[in-house]
């Protein structure tokens, strides 16, 4: 018989399905690293969007789910999918089932029942992967024995860093990453993003608010990008100069303005990282992309452990490893939100052993942060405008808690002199009616209101002036974003406005109950007119408050069932007639 072991494939969208992938990588590479195999998939996947799979999966999907493929195409393939999802959305895992079942159609052996991790779980994502996992490892093993004479490798044995830094001897006269302009042909992406001007940064709250929520317009002139409403920018955020330094420090990394060039060391392994400049410097590597400011995974101890030579400090990182240490590790990291660098900074002798050979082992790579675009190329040429609410909060650590994109954004200050940010476009979820009399009925409290002011600009350009809004904040005096804009269309009949003020009155009204009261105009649009209706917004419990809401109107107005309510509602879903862009 051959010998095995995994090939791990993973699609991710924002790194943890990689992260989980890598992990159970290294445990491969402990049972398999003493002979050689052939390849049996895992697959390893995330759910995104409305049960859409992650980017880097997409044209596997499309080849997968051609209708030519032979029903026996994969009779010999053994194989497992492990599912990462969060339950409160309503396509939990979507993916993976979808894939797992697509596998078995097509004739592989499902070495187990699909895993679906959940980080709605007490102990999150682990509780699910941790017990699957020893499931999968005693079904392989017993399928695939190792050779006689041969056993795995260890667990507390460090393995080779996937990658080795070569330094070059020469130190070049002048930065050595710099903002390159794309193709003029060619529209920017992920590899070859455009350097667009930062034209103005406003904060659109008063200082006094709690919120400082930010207005940014980049000049993408030249870029050849196009974009229609609904559609987001992509963009990777830069690490503070502060953190950068301290992490140098940290790990003793005195050569930073050095470039240096990574080799593949282990394989099989993926190739360098596309995104990453070769040659690059240190200094450019931790600032723009290794995720030092990130919560760190359990992934994240377990290398940690293969370089501690302090015994307490290797207890701790032992503890905060093992399936039995994660509420401790949760009280750690995950509650009080603390970083990756501030964990090097609590553990300062594993810290001082890290080489930096491992860096791209043990740091996840910054993934890139989506925007909705909140302007129309119709109403701003050479434009794109975004609304971004500045993460910043307390925990039980002294210091605040900083989103890292949306900081680095605030700081961005164009008075200063000029500001560039690498962007690309991509194509949203929200997908808006061609026909000019169908009406758009959108809800979009705080900064979900973004994609819906652009497709009020796009339409009202077009002359679509049936548009319906629904917009919900705190208070009218304080974070009732483009107000003057929406009055001036209001004024020329381009739009209907409905607020809800949360806080200005003693009852909390939210934009639920707006609904409910607009019950009329609702039933009208959507029964007489097919409207199309839209929410854009925190994840939390809004989109399920306004679909209740939509559904008592059906009932009140259309005479309607509870459950006919809820036929309606998934119709108008399935024709496109209801979508929902939400985030948490």
């Amino acid at each position: 018989m051959s010998t095995h072991a995994l090939l791990v494939l993973y699609g991710s969208q924002t790194g943890t399905a990689q992260d989980t992938a890598e992990r159970i990588g290294r445990q491969n590479f402990h049972f398999w690293a003493n002979y050689p195999f052939n390849m049996s998939p895992l697959f390893v996947c995330a759910t995104t969007g409305q049960g859409d799979p992650p980017d880097n999966m997409m044209k596997f999907w499309r080849f997968l789910f051609r209708k030519s493929l032979p029903a026996d195409s994969l009779c010999r393939l053994d194989s497992a999918v492990l599912g990462l999802g969060d339950s409160s959305y309503p396509k939990f895992n979507f993916v993976a089932k979808k894939l797992h079942k697509r596998l078995l159609l097509l004739g592989a052996n499902m070495l187990l029942p699909v895993g679906l991790a959940d980080d709605q779980h007490d102990l999150g994502p682990d509780g699910v992967i941790d017990p699957w996992l020893i499931s999968f490892w005693q079904k392989t093993l017993s399928l695939y024995p190792p050779p006689a004479g041969l056993a795995p490798l260890r667990e507390e044995e460090k393995l080779p860093p996937r990658y080795v830094f070569h330094f070059l001897d020469e130190v070049p006269d002048k930065q050595i990453e710099h903002l390159q302009t794309p193709d003029n042909k060619a529209p920017p992406t992920p590899l070859q993003p455009f350097p667009a001007g930062v034209v103005f940064n406003q904060r659109v709250t008063p200082p006094s608010h709690f919120q400082d929520v930010r207005h940014i317009e980049f000049d993408i002139t030249g870029s050849n990008i196009q974009y229609s409403a609904g559609d987001v920018v992509m963009m990777r955020p830069c690490n503070a100069a502060e953190d950068v330094e301290q992490f140098c420090q940290l790990l003793k990394l005195e050569r930073k303005s050095y470039p240096f060039k990574l080799c593949v060391a282990l394989l099989p392994v993926a190739a360098v990282p596309a995104h990453l400049p070769q040659p690059c410097s240190v200094r450019f590597l931790v600032e723009q992309f290794l995720d030092i400011s990130a919560v760190p995974r359990r992934s994240f101890f377990e290398v940690l452990t293969t370089f501690a030579t302090n015994e307490l400090e290797l207890d701790k990182l032992l503890e905060f490893s093992s399936a039995q240490g994660q509420d401790a590790l949760h009280s750690y990291c995950n509650r009080p939100r603390r970083t990756a660098l501030e964990v090097l900074a609590d553990f300062p002798h594993t810290a001082a052993e890290l080489s930096i050979d491992c860096l791209l082992d043990l740091f996840p790579d910054i993934q890139p942060r989506s925007f909705s675009i909140a302007s129309s190329l119709l109403q701003h040429p050479n434009r794109i405008q975004i609304l971004v609410a500045v993460v910043k909060y307390k925990s039980m650590l002294f210091k605040p808690r900083k989103g890292l994109c949306s900081s680095w954004l605030a700081s961005l200050d164009p008075s200063k002199g000029d500001v560039y940010v690498p962007l690309w476009v991509k194509e949203g979820s929200l997908i808006f009616p061609q026909d000019p009399d169908t009406p758009v009925i959108m809800v979009g409290p705080g900064t979900g209101v973004a994609p819906f002011r652009s497709a009020i600009q796009e339409r009202a350009a077009q002359g679509k002036m049936a548009n319906v809004l629904f917009f919900g904040c705190r208070s009218e005096s304080k974070d009732l974003y483009f107000r003057s804009e929406w009055e001036e269309k209001v004024q020329a009949g381009q739009m209907i406005l409905v607020t809800a003020f949360s806080r200005d009155q003693e009852e909390k009204i939210y934009v639920q109950h707006r609904v409910k009261e607009q019950s009329k105009l609702l039933w009208d649009l959507m029964a007489k007119k097919n409207a199309f209706f839209y929410i854009a917004g925190n994840a939390k419990q809004m989109p399920a408050s306004v679909c209740d809401a939509l559904k008592e109107v059906f009932q009140k107005e259309g005479g309607m069932s509870e459950n006919q309510a809820q036929e309606m509602l998934d119709a108008m879903e399935k024709a496109k007639r209801f979508q929902s862009e939400t985030w948490s």
